[in-house]
């Protein structure tokens, strides 16, 4: 990879000097050169010497090296550079040899898991979910890819209040199909799914549970409320193209008796306490934070002592690595979960937070209004149904995750090159149709042959490129973002249109060109098959 030769070279020039320090290999635009360094501003106060005299001497050492075809010093003390065509002729090669492999590196022993999805399984996944679901789904692809062990994992709280609302509001439901009237829970949940289930429970079993409400019919209908909805979950998540390795519910970590192993560790170190009849956490022994309860005074445990004893069991199973992703509005949980880490002698960077900000859905420039308990909200299901799979992932991709994300419902149905997920499949199916129109010419494709043909700004700049998936890749796992992934296909899309539009790539009266410029659409489809899989995205033939 053309950053890691460069940044080798440097690091070279330093250890001669007996001198250590990080720096940066940039793109920078390409007026200036094909990639720069910092390496000489900051290196000011090492050598002892006004940057642009630092940036000399890199030069001068570099003067003769082959990877480079011309060096130049710019500003205060930049190091611009431009790469010989030679060494990108020899990169395209090497990329048409190894295809994939070119990219992916050999599997690693680090044991890496997202968590994200996790909710109270009272409802269908709503628009809310989806950025969340895409966003870890994304990360995973991409651990994955560059050689982590890695395990998608969706936690359910299917142990606390909520399900008890649910379980009510769906007798109530249940009940008003036989015309009996009972008033829903204040806090219970109005969605027409519930009236669904209803239906259901009538047609199985009858009247069995008419006007009948106890300890048993409760738990029953919790039970049955829950089936079905993580039935509808998975559904939506086929829809998606999702998947989860495992799923862990809160009562599976409560019954292998995680909770009561996490309470005996903190007891033994004297970390809890009885307050006005509930057990506390002392957290403010362990961060600036007031303590927190962890069984309230009812005897029930709270979400925080169960997250505690989830993130314990991750820990046992041996993971080396763990991100949960959720919506900002958790980010008061974030310090008290790694200050009881901390409690239970887990390792600080084990635990990782991934928060993303929020989703509002557009319809023609208005806001489309959510609210999942008054049942006035639209499903991940219905909006999959609307704009597709492909417009649904990529648009909750294409935001950095620290942004809000407006989902612009006619611009994601657009047939258009303004949609960007129709201009970044468009590229790809227009490489398909160059190697079609080359069969009807005559011209036949040759894997690596004239490829030392390829020598205009336009064709080595998209070489650079597609070398750059590497350092992308790598900047994904390091901003935990997946629009580093939409940025960067959509860079090369751009560039790709753009070559289209004012080179001929096909001409039958030089064929070695013809030949040449097949082969460098042919790594570009090879990168777009690599960022498409990761992305969950269709990689079409036609459109």
């Amino acid at each position: 990879m053309l950053r890691e030769l460069i940044y080798e070279r440097l690091k070279s020039i330093l250890s001669e000097q007996e001198i250590q320090y990080d720096f940066n290999i940039e793109v920078p635009d390409e007026k200036f050169g094909d990639y720069s360094s910092n390496i000489a501003l900051i290196g000011a106060r090492y050598f002892k010497k006004p940057p642009i005299e630092v940036a000399r001497y890199f030069s001068e050492k570099l003067s003769d090296d082959p990877l480079f075809s011309e060096i130049n010093v710019a500003g205060p003390g930049f190091l611009n550079f431009k790469i010989s065509k030679g060494y990108y002729i020899d990169i395209l090669n090497d990329m048409l040899s190894k295809e994939q492999n070119y990219w992916k590196p050999e599997k690693n022993d680090i044991k890496v898991q997202f968590e994200y999805g996790s909710a109270n399984p009272t409802g269908p996944f709503t628009v809310g979910h989806g950025r969340q679901l895409i966003i870890g789904d994304i990360l995973s692809n991409v651990f994955e890819f560059l050689g982590y062990d890695v395990t998608r994992e969706m936690y359910l709280n299917d142990a606390g209040r909520q399900i008890k609302l649910l379980a009510r509001s769906l007798w109530v439901r249940y009940n008003e199909l036989f015309g009996k009237s009972f008033e829903l829970p204040e806090d219970g949940y109005r969605g027409k799914y519930l009236i669904e289930f209803a239906e259901k429970l009538k047609e199985e079993f009858e009247d069995k549970f008419l006007e009948k409400w106890d300890n048993e019919t409760e738990q029953f209908f919790m039970k049955y409320a829950v089936s079905n909805i993580l039935k509808m979950m998975n559904s939506t998540l086929s829809k998606l193209d999702s998947k989860f390795d495992s799923v862990v519910s809160e009562k599976s970590v409560i019954e292998k008796g995680l909770v009561e192993k996490v309470l005996e560790i903190f007891r033994n170190k004297d970390l809890i306490y009885k307050k006005d009849g509930a057990i506390w956490l002392k957290v403010s022994k362990l961060i600036n934070e007031d303590d927190k309860v962890l069984i309230r005074s009812d005897g029930t445990y709270t979400y925080f002592l169960t997250d505690i004893a989830y993130h314990y069991d991750k820990y046992l199973r041996k993971f080396d690595k763990v991100y949960d992703i959720f919506g900002s509005d958790h980010h008061g949980h974030i310090p008290r979960m790694k200050a009881s880490m901390k409690a239970l002698d887990i390792p600080d960077d084990f635990l990782d937070f991934i928060l993303h900000q929020f989703v509002t859905l557009k319809r023609k420039g208005e806001v489309v209004k959510m609210s999942t308990r008054s049942g006035d909200f639209v499903t991940l299901d219905e909006l999959i149904d609307e704009v597709g799979k492909d417009a649904t992932r990529y648009f909750f991709a294409m935001n950095d995750i620290n942004t809000h994300l407006n989902f612009d419902l006619e611009l994601a149905k657009s047939k258009t090159v303004d949609n960007p997920v129709f201009y970044v499949q468009y590229a790809y199916a227009r490489i398909n149709s160059v190697f079609e129109k080359a069969k009807e010419k005559g011209i036949k494709f040759k894997l690596k042959e004239d490829i030392e043909k390829l020598e205009k700004e336009k064709e080595l700049n998209i070489i650079k490129l597609l070398d750059e998936l590497s350092f992308t890749l790598k900047d994904t796992t390091e901003k935990l973002s997946p629009h580093i992934l939409t940025n960067y296909i959509y860079g090369l899309s751009e560039k790709f249109h753009s070559f289209y539009a004012k080179e001929r790539i096909l001409d039958e009266e030089d064929i070695a060109i013809s030949n040449a410029r097949l082969n460098l659409l042919y790594a570009i489809k090879i990168v777009y098959e690599i960022v498409f899989n990761l992305l969950g995205i269709t990689a079409p033939d036609h459109m």
